[in-house]
């Protein structure tokens, strides 16, 4: 390996370590590396150009853009109440509120944080007057957020099929499986350990009393929920069913966000509107310049031979396919740890493509996985947003967070992530049903 690309990279993780914005680390790493081995820094320009001329780009702001009106069209109140409605008699069951809610409106964001900033203001103080601990409620709340990048439409599914160069809606439905499975997971985990975290309720919740009552709630809350509801349907039946391509469904999303939110629940107001915008573009600029820098990075690496040199070095180790795929998850979540999830994808997966074809790993289940350990770095500590978000918003300590967390990462995210990984069937047999085997390939 040649000198110059040696201090790039460790520029680039010096970078990472004091802190400096990735989107930089990038630029500077790849400038050092290209003068000291003398290549032309025109490289750069051409290969960040091509990086952001992409179609699913305007796909990725789409969907930014109507998760974030999402969050405040009056929509998470709507779901809450359908959730409630549906778990509230369940031992734990409004604590489980907090995990359906997440998962529909996982459906609707695309991402992690705009599922917590809608649902913890709404949620945690209500709940904490009904008995569960403030910290408690918050980190259920956190641990769910990342089910916002399995349930598709997925932001990081989208970065991921424009690195990788896959079919979107195959990647969408790989994931979806994992994401049921984590779901259901955190929701027995919950019933099982919640009576640690309950105490005194100051105020009794009000269920109704009859079958006919609760089916009538239920009613009720699914009718009001329902415009919220039809958002996804219409993105993903719009996908699936070949009549928009994945920007135009978002395009869509936009548009059928906005009327719900102005015309049918009237809770977005201009003000409101105007903030969701100048927040989906900081958001998109920043996914931009991340996008364009870290290929012209990942794009050097390459050249040079780094991936394919990793590649060599693994196999060295061994050529068990399940050995090498248990290094690749540990290397993920190790990055996931300190690094987040939009860089990972743009430095990891073009790197460790010569590798998964060494030891024939189906790249829609690579999209799986990947989005799964994606996901966890967005709750495992020390550097998780969720819990720096999550923490904030609810007002509790960090390290309150951080006990309850790794419960549920260590018995259901970690066991998920290894079901993903060594039982293809959880990531492709649904995109094998509804887009055939020919579209997947063999697996």
């Amino acid at each position: 390996m040649e000198f110059g690309i040696i201090v790039g990279l460790a520029l680039f993780f010096v970078g990472i370590i004091i802190g400096l914005p990735l989107c930089w680390v990038f630029l500077g790493s790849s400038a050092a590396a290209l003068l000291l081995t003398d290549q032309p820094l025109s490289f750069m320009a051409g290969t960040a150009y091509h990086a952001i001329d992409s179609y699913v780009l305007m796909a990725i702001a789409f969907f930014i853009f109507a998760g974030n009106m999402m969050s405040v069209a009056g929509i998470a109140d709507r779901l809450t109440r359908f959730a409630y409605a549906i778990v509230g008699r369940i031992r734990g069951g409004l604590v489980d509120v907090g995990i359906i809610a997440t998962l529909f409106m996982s459906a609707l964001t695309g991402s992690s944080l705009p599922c917590i900033a809608a649902l913890i203001p709404i949620l945690v103080p209500r709940l904490e007057k009904l008995g569960y601990a403030r910290s408690y409620i918050t980190a259920v709340l956190c641990s769910s957020s990342f089910l916002g990048y399995l349930i598709p439409p997925s932001v990081p599914a989208l970065i991921y099929c424009l690195v990788a160069q896959q079919s979107v809606a195959a990647v969408f439905l790989s994931t979806v499986l994992p994401g049921l499975l984590l779901a259901g997971g955190y929701m027995l985990v919950n019933t099982l350990i919640v009576k640690n975290y309950t105490h005194p309720a100051e105020d009794a919740p009000e269920l109704p009393q009859t079958f006919k009552e609760t089916v009538k709630e239920i009613g009720a809350s699914g009718w009001a929920a329902l415009p919220a509801l039809g958002c996804p349907a219409v993105v993903l039946v719009g996908i699936y069913g070949g009549i928009c391509t994945p920007n135009e469904a978002g395009a869509i999303a936009v548009v059928y966000t906005a009327i719900v939110g102005v015309f049918m629940y009237r809770d977005m107001n201009a003000q409101s509107l105007w903030t969701s915008a100048q927040t989906t573009l900081v958001t998109l600029g920043m996914i931009t310049l991340l996008l364009g820098f870290g290929t012209v990075f990942t794009r050097l690496l390459i050249r040079e031979a780094v991936g394919q040199a990793m590649t060599d070095f693994v196999i060295g180790f061994s050529q068990n396919k399940y050995f090498v795929l248990a290094l690749m998850n540990i290397l993920l979540l190790v990055f996931g740890m300190f690094i987040d999830g939009i860089p990972i994808l743009i430095i990891v997966v073009p790197l460790i493509l010569p590798l998964v074809a060494k030891i024939d790993v189906n790249l829609i289940q690579l999209g799986a996985i990947i989005i799964v350990n994606v996901g966890l770095g967005v709750v495992t500590p020390p550097y998780a947003i969720s819990i720096f978000v999550g923490s904030h918003l609810a007002q509790v300590r960090y390290i309150d967070l951080v006990k309850p967390m790794v419960i549920f990462l260590l018995l259901v995210g970690i066991p998920v992530l290894l079901l993903t990984t060594y039982v293809p069937t959880i990531s492709l047999w649904l995109p094998t049903l509804v887009l055939g085997p020919k579209i997947i390939g063999a697996w």
